[in-house]
């Protein structure tokens, strides 16, 4: 079922091949190109480790469904957060 879970090439977390290296290898790369042409760089973190426990079910059921996902796979999704 990989082909409906496609990513953007910048998420860097949970997927095969890539990690926390790669992410700080691209803003490393962003900060030096703004920074050697004179620009100020200004970053913000967000932690969001606590974000899975706010999801909305209703939404991202809606959002696989758009991206048409199979039913069994959303409803194994949702029963899955369900029990959190």
């Amino acid at each position: 079922m990989q082909h409906f879970l496609y990513t953007s090439e910048l998420q860097f977390g949970f997927k095969k091949g890539t990690g926390c290296r790669d992410a700080i290898s691209v803003l490393y790369n962003a900060v030096h190109y703004y920074t050697s042409a004179g620009s100020t760089v200004n970053i913000a973190c967000l932690d969001l480790s606590k974000a899975f426990d706010k999801v909305n079910l209703f939404g991202l059921a809606d959002k696989l469904m758009s991206r048409s996902i199979p039913k069994v796979l959303i409803a194994l999704i949702v029963d899955w957060y369900n029990k959190v």
